[in-house]
């Protein structure tokens, strides 16, 4: 009986595994992306409190939970560089007790609840988020209040605290991905504070204490451009109720939501490469970098198709075919724009063995160049954008992931129908204006290149790239 099935099911699989001759599944195009808004009718609910707190409740009853946020257009790159890390090191210190709970009674709470809320910070926008059974809304939305509000800042949690970051920064030393990303934001952006980590430095985390935070908290958290959001099984009245009674004399004036004294300098002409020493490397870590483009950017559409067809689109992406198919040289190889309020960084990225690293580098600066000269195809253009379509609709499975995309559409200004017209904006870019962007934004002539590991086996082989500059971790 097992050879007969056995047989049965090679059969079926000679047959295209339909038993009548036609082709499989899987050959098969893709059916039509869905068009149509992404969120139910009447399941979306805006409000805004005499305080200019907005609210949003996406309801979705499918489960009896709840996920809900107080967001503050506002983070690191609100501050300047000098104060490096501390928007980071106030929102930790936040969750270290809050009202009238120290660390461990805070922590405990939660914990009863069998819920979490947590605060944390980005550069453009910082966040108190909580999430439970949708039961314990009440109690959920006080602890995230009391964390947004009431922060007790308590000198013995912040001392730990900045003990912590320290030691943590010193660790960072050993990880050379961590060691590139620093040294690339510190050359393309010097003078900003784009051009220090999130996290900090050494010298600025040294000074960090509870009265630092407390100032940062006071400029950081006020109801300007803030969003209240809640998604779940809750009813949205009662949210509005809940937050007014919350957050109904929640008043302050802090720094301005775009903060963060100018966007960074215009890059200067010519490649400046940078190796880490890391002499004990045997691998080499490589990034190659230039300014980006800001969230906001009118053609951010055509470049993230350019990205996906340059570095982002996986094993079909050219830098991976080249670096890693063709040439065998790195496991790894992509490219991707990281986009912000001011604009962000563009990078091309891949490790390999510390003698064929200036090949590597070399391979990246050929098909960043090639992105111009050589441009993107109807062919790759099109399969860019089935890629692009398919990885959005995966991104908004859930409600949480819709709101959480519906908060940052209002954060950076960006139309409100921006999720609905995303598929057929997509649709209606033509190739050129792909093409296009890639003359506008990928610049491999005044590329910052950074390499991590042993200098005297790197600087031979980086020399023809552009000046080198050698630093220490």
């Amino acid at each position: 009986m097992r050879r007969a099935g056995m047989a049965t099911f090679a059969a079926l699989l000679a047959l295209g595994c339909s038993g009548f001759g036609h082709r499989p599944a899987w050959e098969d195009p893709p059916p039509p992306p869905r068009e149509g808004p992404v969120v139910p009718a009447g399941a979306l609910h805006r409000s805004v409190l005499e305080s200019g707190l907005q609210v949003l409740v996406l309801e979705d009853r499918s489960l009896p939970r709840v996920a809900m946020g107080l967001l503050i257009p506002r983070g690191a790159a609100s501050l300047p560089p000098e104060q490096a890390g501390l928007t980071s090191y106030t929102t930790e210190l936040m969750n270290r007790g809050a009202g009238e709970r120290d660390a461990l009674a805070f922590a405990q709470a939660v914990d009863a609840l069998g819920g979490s809320v947590s605060a944390g910070s980005g550069w453009d926008t910082s966040v108190v988020s909580a999430s439970g059974l949708s039961r314990d809304f009440d109690a959920l939305s006080a602890l995230a209040a009391d964390v947004a509000l009431r922060p007790r800042f308590e000198p013995g949690e912040a001392a730990r605290l900045r003990s912590q970051r320290l030691a943590a920064l010193e660790r960072a030393k050993d990880d050379p991905g961590t060691l590139a990303h620093r040294h690339l934001a510190r050359v393309l952006f010097e003078g900003h504070a784009y051009g220090t980590p999130q996290d900090g430095t050494p010298e600025s985390v040294a000074g960090f204490d509870a009265a630092a935070a407390r100032r940062a908290h006071a400029k950081l958290f006020v109801p300007e451009g803030a969003i209240f959001y809640a998604t779940g099984d809750v009813d949205a009245q009662r949210v509005v109720e809940r937050v007014q009674e919350l957050f109904g004399t929640w008043i302050g004036a802090g720094v301005a939501p775009a903060a963060g004294a100018t966007p960074p300098a215009p890059r200067a002409e010519g490649r400046r490469v940078v190796i880490v020493n890391r002499p004990e490397l045997g691998q080499a870590t490589i990034l190659v970098g230039d300014h980006g483009i800001s969230r906001t950017a009118p053609d951010r559409l055509q470049v993230q198709l350019l990205n996906l067809v340059v570095g982002g689109g996986g094993f079909s992406s050219r830098i991976m075919s080249r670096v890693r198919e063709d040439e065998g040289l790195a496991y790894y190889a992509y490219s991707g724009f990281a986009m912000r309020r001011d604009g962000g960084m563009f990078i091309a990225a891949t490790g390999t063995r510390v003698p064929e690293a200036g090949r590597a580098v070399g391979m990246l600066l050929d098909e960043l160049e090639r992105a111009r000269t050589d441009p993107p195809s109807a062919a790759e253009i099109a399969h860019a954008r089935s890629l692009a379509v398919g990885r959005f609709s995966l991104g908004l499975e859930t409600s949480d992931a819709i709101l959480s995309a519906l908060v940052d559409l209002d954060v950076y200004g960006l139309p409100r129908d921006s999720l609905d017209t995303y598929r057929s904006r997509m649709r209606a870019l033509t190739d050129e204006v792909v093409r296009a962007a890639a003359l506008d934004h990928i610049h491999p002539e005044r590329a910052a290149i950074v390499v991590v590991g042993p200098p005297e086996v790197l600087r031979g082989q980086l020399e023809g790239f552009g000046p080198v500059e050698v630093v220490e971790p």
